[in-house]
């Protein structure tokens, strides 16, 4: 099958060194031309997965005209609040190709609108089936082939579903298939806030049992909210919630969870958003969820504690101080 993976950031960049590794055919879209030089000439994206060669069979092509002509599936790997203007791009330059499925790797909620990837790229790509990838994968270690699980999110789960799902899958990653496409982005984007809260605690070194009490209520709120807002609760459960959950707020390679690390120590937020490189999904995913939770009338606790340090200067200890002394209730 025929793969374009757009955006050549760390995520982009192992999945495309996947589907090669599978025997697809696959094109990786860097954003810069200059990029896409540096990384055919190299073989190596030593800017974001140093030390992973680049398989001669993996095609790397800078016209996005071009690599999107035969694709039959394209895979947007960007950050959730450049998902619109990608997805602007590849119209722009689909021509007459029509591929079977565009798919986000992206997890979060676009500011403003609050929609999920899926929803935005409908919106910009109209006529052409959207859908999601999404699980706990961290981007080295796919790289390097170590195994994983993921989940395809698509409506309908039809017979070209699951032909694109055996095409994703290996005998590196079990690619699952689900209906539930607002279950499988919004576990995708609520772990990531929940993330930058387990950093926060770790942080503040308040040990194991308060984590392991974080992510528990973290879990409930996950399935509250997502239910309120039409996904299935058991959705919540599985990879796209539950696994995501517990490898982002475990993992050492986590930004979300580094980047809360570094609050509960003490670190200003504007400090550290200021100096970035990379992208910290849960930062803004936080403000987008906060304010679809206010206008649904949804009750978040922790998501809210989590907008009042990130966006109104709160201290984490006095986040969790309000956390531990709400009104006391049956679990």
């Amino acid at each position: 099958m025929n793969f374009v993976v757009v955006g050549a950031g760390a995520w982009g960049t192992a999945f495309a060194l996947h589907l090669a590794r599978a025997g697809q055919t696959v094109t990786l879209v860097p954003r810069r031309a200059e990029q896409a030089r540096a990384l055919a000439a190299t073989r190596e994206n030593a800017d974001y997965l140093p030390g992973v060669a680049l398989p001669p069979e993996l095609r790397i092509d800078h016209e996005l005209g071009a690599a999107l002509a035969a694709a039959e599936v394209v895979l947007l790997a960007c950050p959730s609040q450049a998902l619109r203007e990608t997805s602007r791009r590849v119209r722009e330059s689909l021509g007459a190709a029509r591929p079977r499925l565009v798919l986000s790797l992206a997890k979060g909620l676009e500011l403003g609108t609050h929609l999920r990837p899926s929803q935005v790229i409908a919106e910009m790509l109209p006529g052409i089936p959207a859908g999601t990838l999404t699980g706990p994968t961290n981007a080295a270690e796919v790289a390097r082939g170590l195994p994983a699980a993921m989940v395809l999110a698509t409506r309908p789960v039809d017979e070209a579903a699951q032909a694109i799902q055996g095409a994703l899958s290996g005998s590196t990653l079990r690619v699952y298939t689900t209906e539930d496409l607002p279950g499988a982005e919004f576990g995708g984007s609520l772990k990531n806030i929940y993330a930058i809260a387990a950093g926060c605690c770790d942080g503040l070194k308040l040990g194991d049992n308060s984590r392991a009490a974080l992510l528990t209520r973290a879990l409930t709120e996950m399935v509250r909210v997502g239910a309120a807002l039409g996904a299935k609760p058991e959705t919540f459960y599985g990879l796209s919630g539950f696994g995501d959950l517990v490898a982002t707020c475990h993992g050492a390679w986590s930004r979300n969870r580094e980047f809360g690390f570094q609050i509960g120590e003490g670190r200003a937020v504007a400090e550290l958003m200021a100096h970035r490189k990379t992208v910290v999904e849960g930062y803004k995913t936080t403000q987008s969820f906060h304010g679809l939770c206010v206008e649904k009338s949804i009750d978040a606790p922790i998501l809210r504690e989590m907008h009042a340090i990130l966006f109104e200067g709160k201290a984490p200890a006095k986040a969790l101080h309000a956390l531990m002394t709400r009104g006391l209730k049956r679990e």
